[in-house]
Parts: C-alpha cells; sequence; structure tokens
C-alpha cells in the first residue's frame, strides 16, 4: 500500500472509472475530474503527490491548463496523458514543465505504463524534496558556522584590544619604574622588560585591527616594533630590510622578543665607547621558511655579554627552540651577526 494520493483529469467517465479502479487495487487514493478547471480547482486545495493531466478536453486542453498546475506552490509532478502519438505534443508539455507523458492506448499496457511513469515521478520527487532539504541543512549549517566565526572573530578582537591596552599599562609602569631607579643594571632590566612586554603587545595590537586573528604579517609587524624600541633607544639608528612573510600569530610573538632580545642586546654591548651605532634587522624568506637577523658593527662579542647575565641570549635560544628555529652566531672585528631560521607554519 503506497498511500500517495493521486489526481486524474480526463473527460472520458469510463477511463476515469477505470484507471481510479486500477491504481486503488495498488493501494493509491485517487480523485479524478472530467476537465481542466475541476482539476486545477481540486489541485488548488493541495494533498496531491502526483497529478495526471489529459490533453484533449473541453474547455482548456492540457498544455492550456499545464502551467496553472506547475504554478501551484509545491506543485507535485504531472504526468502528461494523450491519446495522440504525436511526439511533438509531448516534447511541448515536457517543455511546459511535465515530469512524463504516456500515450493511452486501450488494454492493460495503459494501466501499466502509467502506474510505472506515477511511481517514478514520485520517487523523482521524493529525491529532489529530499535533496533541496540536505541543500537548506547544508546552508543553515553554513550560515550558522559563518555567525559563529563572525562572533569569534569579533570576540578576539575585543581580547586582544584589551590584552594589549593591559600589556601597554604593564610596559608605561615599567618606564616610570626604570626613570626612577639609578642602579645602571636595575636601569637596562627594566628596559628590557619593557621591550619584550612591547614586543607582545603590538602583535594583539595589531591582531584587534586585522580581519585575520590566526596570522600576521610579520614585516609590518617587526616595523612598528623596532619603530617603538628605536624611540626609547638613545639614537641608535636601527634600519630594517624586510620581505614580506606571514607567520602565525604565536609564532610572531616569539620572533617578536626575539628581535627586541638581539635588538636591545645590540643596544648595550655593541658600541661600549661612543654608546651608539648602526644596528640592523634583515627578514628574508628562504626556502625553508625565512630568517630574521640583527647585525651592529660594534665590538663583537665572544661569549656572554660583557657585564650581562646572559640571560637574553638564553631567552633568544629558547624561543627558537620553541618555533623549531635554529640560532647562529657571527661575531668579529666587523661587529655581531645573529640570525634565526624558522619555519612559516
Amino acid at each position: 500500500m503506497t498511500g500517495h494520493r493521486i489526481l486524474y483529469i480526463d473527460d472520458e467517465p469510463g477511463l476515469r472509472r477505470l484507471v481510479q479502479r486500477d491504481l486503488m487495487r495498488h493501494g493509491y487514493a485517487v480523485e479524478t475530474a472530467p476537465d481542466g478547471e475541476a482539476g486545477l480547482a481540486l489541485a488548488r486545495a493541495g494533498g496531491f503527490d502526483c497529478i495526471c493531466l489529459d490533453h484533449y478536453m473541453p474547455g482548456p486542453d492540457g498544455l492550456q491548463i499545464l502551467p496553472s498546475l506547475r504554478a501551484l506552490p509545491e506543485t507535485p509532478p504531472v504526468i502528461f496523458v494523450t491519446g495522440a502519438d504525436d511526439g511533438r505534443l509531448a516534447v511541448a508539455a515536457l517543455r511546459a514543465g511535465a515530469s512524463d507523458y504516456v500515450i493511452k492506448e486501450a488494454g492493460e499496457d495503459f494501466l501499466v505504463l502509467l502506474r510505472s511513469a506515477i511511481e517514478a515521478a514520485i520517487d523523482r520527487a521524493a529525491l529532489r524534496a529530499a535533496h533541496y532539504r540536505a541543500e537548506a541543512a547544508v546552508r543553515e549549517a553554513r550560515d550558522r558556522a559563518e555567525s559563529l566565526a563572525r562572533q569569534r572573530a569579533v570576540l578576539l578582537r575585543e581580547v586582544n584590544h584589551r590584552v594589549a591596552n593591559s600589556l601597554q599599562l604593564i610596559g608605561s609602569l615599567a618606564r616610570l619604574q626604570e626613570g626612577s631607579v639609578t642602579d645602571p643594571g636595575a636601569r637596562a632590566a627594566l628596559a628590557a622588560m619593557r621591550n619584550r612586554i612591547a614586543a607582545v603587545a603590538q602583535v594583539h595590537r595589531r591582531l584587534y585591527t586585522s580581519e585575520d586573528v590566526q596570522s600576521v604579517a610579520l614585516h609590518d609587524y617587526l616595523a612598528g616594533l623596532i619603530e617603538e624600541i628605536g624611540r626609547a633607544g638613545d639614537a641608535h639608528a636601527i634600519s630594517l630590510e624586510a620581505e614580506p612573510l606571514v607567520v602565525p600569530t604565536d609564532r610572531a610573538v616569539s620572533l617578536g622578543v626575539i628581535l627586541s632580545e638581539l635588538v636591545t642586546n645590540a643596544m648595550k654591548y655593541a658600541y661600549p665607547d661612543s654608546g651608539q651605532g648602526p644596528i640592523r634587522v634583515r627578514l628574508q624568506a628562504t626556502p625553508e621558511g625565512g630568517e630574521m637577523a640583527v647585525q651592529d658593527e660594534g665590538v663583537g662579542s665572544t661569549g656572554a655579554e660583557p657585564g650581562g647575565t646572559g640571560l637574553g641570549r638564553r631567552i633568544v635560544e629558547a624561543l627558537s627552540a620553541g618555533i623549531g628555529g635554529t640560532v647562529e652566531h657571527a661575531s668579529g672585528p666587523g661587529g655581531t651577526r645573529v640570525s634565526v631560521r624558522f619555519a612559516l607554519d
């Protein structure tokens, strides 16, 4: 038993009764109509799973009624039924929106073909409906995911904004503390800490002004960080030559702190006599990822910084190892060059 409701529209009363009895024997619920207008009125009431439409009828014929049936909301499939074996008529019906057509003939073959066409049309309609439901579910899930992603991005920007402001406040407090102490070692330690804070704050500042919270344009970030360090750098000439590179956010933080340590170290120890000199920073792409190098033209170093604790060097090596990078030191009469090679992802 199918339980499907069928509307059969035909002006031949005997054929209507024959089709109705046959379909009902096969489990269909069948209503009939003697002409197109009556059939259209029943179809407007809805609830049918398939409509069988005769062509030659008094009043509007099947091709004239078909567009009105197809215009109904959630219209069921329409099987076009005709007694004329005319291919052009069948093509016209299919172009007008009929799901299939059946040639009316005397005998059992017509009823078998009609049932087969009805079953196929209902199955196709069910598949289309399932496809539309699946597409709607996918669109809904995609829209929901996009909405959640937008909310998450807004939240992350707000978090980064608050973190950047908090770090800026801590940096300002460190600067005030630095100005209130007289011990050179303490002042240097506070300055180094302030630069580390600035390195992290720069990342968060860029993240809350960017649409992408997953990655950072490293060349832009380093430029901003060097500018910030240079403002308190006692007139050191810090230059940057950088190729465009994009890295994940956490990697940018590590590289920013590394740069801060290397530049601070050069500012403190490279020029003991004059107190200032050129410091060059270079960022470039490599076959394996990227390389960041800091070079000065100072006295060079053969180990731990004179009078220093070696903390900066340990920080550089630890952070480089944390991102899978390698550190290379080269020092001599012409100055010191420290480079860090790293992967981009």
